[in-house]
């Protein structure tokens, strides 16, 4: 890019061709818009679905999150549903088996992380649920107004990144925790003008 380009906004909201307001971020895929109206600010508390979205979030760092979103089929399938006493009992013959499975995201790293978060959530002595909803903040009064206004850390998701490496989790950083907070509805960052924002309290 020269000095003398600019990069174009991408707009905070956008009407799509089914007369739907959303985020801008799910305007022009099929997958994020199912994920966007069905998903992404709608409270999670079951807890085999928090410990997929944990480990999912695990994986995307680095990555853009359409991408994990149109495996997690696969990694679901690779993973035995995220079912924790299932996950927690991987040999690393099932380490070596996920590095050749072609539909997932084969990084070593993050394989044995979401193995040894399945032990740590089996260790826990709590609800890995109510841990993590422990942490939820208030309420905006207001919603967003602005994807640009859209944190990407907070003192939140900080405090909760803690609490998880103290127990024993890993790939879970404060920014990978704001995000699980996103799309486990911890928090409702769908911005004004979307057919999903919250109303002002």
């Amino acid at each position: 890019m020269t000095t003398e380009e600019t990069v174009i906004p991408r707009p905070s909201v956008v009407v799509g061709d089914d007369g739907v307001s959303r985020c801008g971020w799910a305007a022009n895929d099929a997958e994020y818009r199912r994920y966007h109206d069905e998903e992404w600010g709608r409270p999670l508390r079951d807890e085999q679905r928090l410990f997929e979205k944990l480990c999912l979030e695990g994986f995307q760092a680095g990555l853009s999150w359409i991408t994990i979103l149109r495996r997690r089929p696969a990694f679901r399938a690779a993973f035995a549903g995220f079912d924790v006493d299932a996950v927690a009992a991987f040999t690393e013959a099932d380490v070596e088996r996920l590095l050749t499975d072609e539909r997932i995201i084969r990084h070593r790293g993050k394989i044995t992380a979401t193995i040894d978060n399945a032990r740590t959530t089996l260790a826990l002595g709590e609800s890995l649920t109510e841990l993590i909803w422990s942490f939820a903040p208030a309420p905006r009064s207001a919603p967003l107004t602005d994807l640009a206004e859209v944190p990407a850390i907070t003192p939140e998701s900080t405090a909760l990144s803690t609490a998880l490496r103290a127990r024993g989790y890993r790939f879970v950083g404060p920014t990978t925790m704001y995000a699980l907070m996103q799309s486990s509805g911890l928090v409702n960052d769908h911005v004004l003008g979307c057919h999903l924002a919250p109303a002002p309290a």
